[in-house]
């Protein structure tokens, strides 16, 4: 039982530590969806939830046209590809890329800066409540209706989970906020 206590005070005294691996995964996270961003795929997979959400459908030349022109995963049209070149999708995706590499890096500059941290924590928090709100307005993010009660809510298609660990992004990006305000005002 000595064990236990000894663990116990030392994982009670062990919330920097803690905040140095949320920041670090949550830098991870978005590091490496930026990066992914700017391959091929990127634009086909986002353009669902751009094109039927009505404050960000109007970046996309013809949204009402995205669903004839869905790839599957890894499935390369050219077709398709020139398509969401023409549409602005690939470029929206690129955007995309850039705004999270940026943000990945502002929350690994947390751990020497709490200003620079801050940013990127609050630019974090907003972009996990913006995909968030996907779950809301794509079609996409539920299972279609197979004809039996398994389909829509609660049921998540694969799309509609990778959205929803953005609620952990989110969580974690207001702790990290919590922390660098704290330490700015000290």
């Amino acid at each position: 039982m000595a064990f236990v206590g000894r663990f116990l005070l030392w994982l009670s005294r062990s919330d920097r530590l803690g905040f140095v691996m949320l920041r670090v995964a949550v830098a991870v996270v978005f590091l490496w969806f930026g990066a992914l961003d700017f391959t091929p795929g990127a634009a086909e997979s986002i353009t669902p939830f751009v094109a039927s959400n009505p404050v960000f459908s109007h970046i996309y030349r013809h949204p009402e046209q995205y669903r004839a022109h869905l790839t599957r995963e890894g499935e390369q049209v050219p077709a398709q590809s020139a398509w969401q070149r023409d549409n602005g999708t690939s470029a929206f995706a690129d955007f995309l890329g850039g705004v999270n590499i940026a943000i990945g890096v502002l929350m690994l500059a947390g751990l020497v800066s709490s200003p620079l941290g801050g940013i990127g924590a609050a630019l974090a928090f907003l972009t996990s409540l913006v995909t968030l709100s996907f779950l809301v307005t794509a079609p996409e993010a539920w299972v279609p209706a197979p004809g039996d009660w398994r389909s829509g809510f609660p049921y998540l298609s694969t799309a509609g989970r990778m959205i929803l660990k953005d609620s952990v992004l989110l969580a974690g990006a207001f702790a990290l906020m919590v922390q660098s305000a704290k330490a700015l005002r000290h």
